[in-house]
Parts: structure tokens; C-alpha cells; sequence
């Protein structure tokens, strides 16, 4: 079978529960339960990855290193996966702040890249830093190869968009169908250059599935 790149979502946080925008690195760590959901992922896979890459934020650290304790893969930091970087709007748990954040993120998906929050990253800022580091990555591990599957644990606004524009995942699934902690985007690379989306969260293609936007944290 051919090896994905596997975006995984770092287990839950302190940010998470209180639902603050928390985009700037290093940022906040694991709850208990985020331990325990990374724990459960990294004992759940079948075969240890090929490579085990994380962002540098602290919380995507701190879920390699317990896939790392389960696999015997070695966690590797790597640039520029981190989150969407949120300006002005960072720190804060109000509903105003997620309601304008979502607005803006919804433009993105949508087509429209170079909007932004105050003080924070466009659609196109993220895209310009996070495809490059997929491209490097698929280079480095996936072309040609049958090693297995690269992990990369990152977040869910960032990965969201991504695969939206690497795979053509449309909106509004890709929009209304958040990540929870520890849920992955798998990528399948293909012989043209560019990528299926072989699963988002719990669904497989056809990624057909209207869902409602729900309150679930939709980033981290």
C-alpha cells in the first residue's frame, strides 16, 4: 500500500477546555486528557510510522513524545506546521473572538486568502509557510518510497485548510466538519504531484457529509 502523511491533531490542552484562541508558540500544554488521548493513539496504531514530525508548539511536542514512547519512533520538530496565528484575537475566550475568527477562517475555505485578523496570518500566509514544509516532507520520506506512513502532529485550523487546498476537500465540509484531539487528515501523494484525502476525522470519501458547524474548539 502506498504511505500517507498523516496530519494529526495533538491531543486536548488547557486552551482547549477554556476555548482560547492560544495560536502563539510555544502555547499552553496537555490536560490529562490530552496525555491519555496521545497515549491511546500512538498504543492504537498497527505499524510505528516511518517519521514522526511535530510542530514546534508545546502541546504537538508533548503528543509526538508520547507516540514516540509507544512506537520507538523518534520525535523530529519540524518549522513552519504550527497553528494559524490568530493577531489580535490570541489569548482570548470570548465568544465575539471565535464568532470573528470563524467568520474570517470560513473566507479562507471559501476562496478568499488574503483576508485576515488583525495582527494575525491571511489564508495565504499559512499556506505559503505549511505546503512547502508538506512538499519538503513528501520529498524527503514519501517519493518513492514504501516505508510506511509519516505522522506529523500539528493543528486543526492549520491542517484543516491545508487539506482543503491540497486534496480539493470542499466547503462546506471542510468548514462545518471540525477535528477533535488526536483525529487525523490522511494523505495518499499521487504520481502527478498532488494528494488524495483518504480520511478527515471519521469519515472516508465521498466527503459529502453537510454536517452543521458545531461548538466543538475548531482549532488548536
Amino acid at each position: 500500500m502506498t504511505a500517507k502523511l498523516i496530519l494529526v491533531r495533538h491531543g486536548e490542552t488547557e486552551g482547549n477546555v477554556a476555548k482560547i484562541l492560544d495560536t502563539k508558540l510555544p502555547g499552553l500544554p496537555l490536560t490529562e486528557r490530552g496525555a491519555a488521548q496521545a497515549k491511546a493513539f500512538g498504543s492504537g496504531l498497527h505499524t510505528p510510522p516511518q517519521a514522526l514530525l511535530h510542530s514546534q508548539a508545546l502541546r504537538a511536542r508533548q503528543t509526538a513524545g508520547y507516540i514516540e514512547a509507544a512506537t520507538g519512533v523518534i520525535a523530529i520538530p519540524r518549522d513552519h506546521v504550527h497553528e494559524v496565528q490568530v493577531g489580535d484575537l490570541d489569548g482570548s475566550n470570548s465568544q465575539e473572538a471565535h464568532d470573528r475568527f470563524q467568520a474570517v477562517y470560513r473566507l479562507w475555505h471559501e476562496g478568499r486568502l488574503n483576508e485576515r485578523i488583525d495582527g494575525g496570518e491571511s489564508g495565504q500566509d499559512v499556506l505559503d509557510r505549511f505546503v512547502p514544509a508538506v512538499t519538503g516532507i513528501r520529498a524527503e520520506f514519501l517519493d518513492g518510497s514504501d516505508s510506511g506512513d509519516v505522522l506529523v502532529v500539528t493543528h486543526g485550523a492549520a491542517m484543516r485548510l491545508v487539506g482543503r487546498y491540497l486534496a480539493g476537500v470542499a466547503p462546506p465540509f471542510t468548514t462545518n466538519n471540525h477535528l477533535d484531539n488526536t483525529e487525523t487528515i490522511e494523505l495518499v501523494p499521487l504520481p502527478d504531484g498532488g494528494w488524495e484525502c483518504v480520511r478527515w476525522g471519521h469519515f472516508t470519501p465521498p466527503f459529502g457529509v453537510q454536517a452543521e458547524a458545531g461548538a466543538d474548539d475548531p482549532m488548536g
